[in-house]
């Protein structure tokens, strides 16, 4: 890694309102994600029924996330941010109103779901796009960390508590709550970080060729490469983990006993690891060499998973997940900051698009399987293969990725879009 990372260059005010706007709209993100499955347990206590809304969640990656990256780097990923949030506020006002009218129904749920998804291809997509042109390149590891921290602090942290809180007054408040949340973000951005980001290349090609090139670029890439296979395979088998999960923690017939309102505050301590993880990282990769750092985290955590399993008690799973917080939030960070000094600007969003393609478009079937499994040899059987399928991914980046790879293929800085500078004079 380049001595500039310890340069202390400030990450500005564009930042900060990118930042802010990234809190609240996985605040939104956070309540939708743990009120809902709460919520539809008042309408089912099947498996797989559940496990069908984290399918229908992560669905829209498998299914958009190639052209959505063309989208981003055609288009001003600010205004790109701009429309998914819009689209998902009115998504979430006609859900309130089907909640009130007594309309909602397990089918209805699992396409809002869906459609909530298709806006966070376009969000997520562009956002992360976004931070290498608000930012010093030297910066890019505090940038990342403190992204992803707002992201876990509001979605689990502050979210999941609020979601049952909501729940508690209705399920109409579970789901208007976000959308008021997607309105204010994307008002934050339009107002407060000016000029245009975009990274239109001269010649406009063909969408399909575009997305060739990003995928091309991925297969041939010898780091992007096989960690994309392993995060892909332990993004699904921890999918499908989790979208049982509450079943383990929650009512009666589970294994913990948990109340529906007490759930929340143990995932909340995922996202208190995953807070210190996002803190630690760029101190820590100034003194671990990424890549061993990166796969340690990955292991880890893998090995982790068996924790609900042998040791089902509040105390220990709750030590169990802060740990895998910190620990996956670290590897994240390291992932993506090495992923944005090694792909082009213009083609963030394509090769960003076509990871997540395969990364996330793999945790439905990941899903699926979790409640397929559950039904047919129970919820043990889930956790036990979703950590074997977790390590056994790890093993080939362990096996291929050395550190001096990632040095020789750094791009050295972009330069700076010249409109972008002139719109943003001073805006640091």
């Amino acid at each position: 890694m380049s001595e500039q990372v310890a340069t202390r260059e400030p990450l500005g005010r564009r930042f900060a309102a990118h930042l802010t706007a990234t809190g609240m709209a996985n605040l939104g993100d956070g309540i939708v994600q743990t009120g809902v499955p709460l919520y539809a347990l008042t309408l089912t206590r099947s498996p797989s029924q559940i496990a069908q809304l984290t399918a229908a969640a992560w669905l829209p990656w498998l299914v958009c996330g190639l052209a959505a990256g063309v989208v981003v780097d055609r288009r001003d990923r600010k205004y790109t941010q701009v429309v998914g949030l819009a689209a998902r506020a009115a998504l979430l006002g006609v859900a309130v109103w089907m909640v009130a009218s007594g309309r909602m129904t397990m089918p209805a749920l699992t396409v809002i779901v869906l459609l909530y998804g298709v806006t966070d291809v376009f969000v997520d997509l562009a956002g992360s796009a976004l931070v290498p042109d608000l930012v010093p390149r030297s910066r890019l590891e505090a940038a990342n960390g403190r992204t992803l921290a707002a992201q876990q602090v509001m979605s689990a942290f502050v979210g999941g508590p609020v979601a049952g809180a909501l729940l508690a007054l209705g399920a109409g408040w579970v789901l208007g709550v976000p959308a008021g949340l997607g309105v204010l973000a994307l008002v934050l951005i339009a107002t407060r970080i000016p000029g245009s980001y975009k990274h239109a290349a001269p010649q406009r090609r063909s969408a399909t060729a575009e997305i060739r090139e990003g995928v091309g670029f991925l297969v041939r890439h010898p780091v992007l490469r096989p960690l994309l296979v392993a995060g892909s395979v332990m993004n699904m088998a921890s999918t499908g983990y989790f979208a049982v999960f509450v079943l383990w923690m929650v009512g009666p017939g589970s294994r913990v006993g948990l109340e529906p309102a007490q759930y929340p505050l143990v995932i909340a301590v995922l996202a208190v690891g995953a807070v210190l993880g996002s803190i630690a990282a760029e101190p820590l990769g100034r003194r671990i060499p990424e890549v061993p750092l990166l796969l340690t985290s990955w292991m880890l955590q893998s090995l982790l998973m068996l924790v609900p399993v042998l040791a089902p008690t509040v105390p220990a799973i709750a030590s169990g997940l802060f740990v895998v917080g910190f620990l996956n939030t670290t590897g994240n960070v390291i992932s993506q900051s090495m992923r944005q000094r090694m792909v082009a600007p213009g083609m963030l969003g394509r090769v960003g698009g076509a990871s997540r393609t395969l990364a996330y478009g793999l945790m439905p079937v990941g899903a699926l399987l979790g409640g397929l499994v559950a039904e047919q040899w129970g919820l043990s059987a889930v956790f036990l293969g979703a950590t074997a399928v977790c390590v056994a991914g790890v093993a080939y980046p362990v096996a291929v990725v050395r550190q001096r790879m990632v040095a020789e293929l750094e791009l050295p800085p972009a330069p700076v879009d010249e409109t972008v500078l002139t719109a943003t004079a001073g805006a640091r």
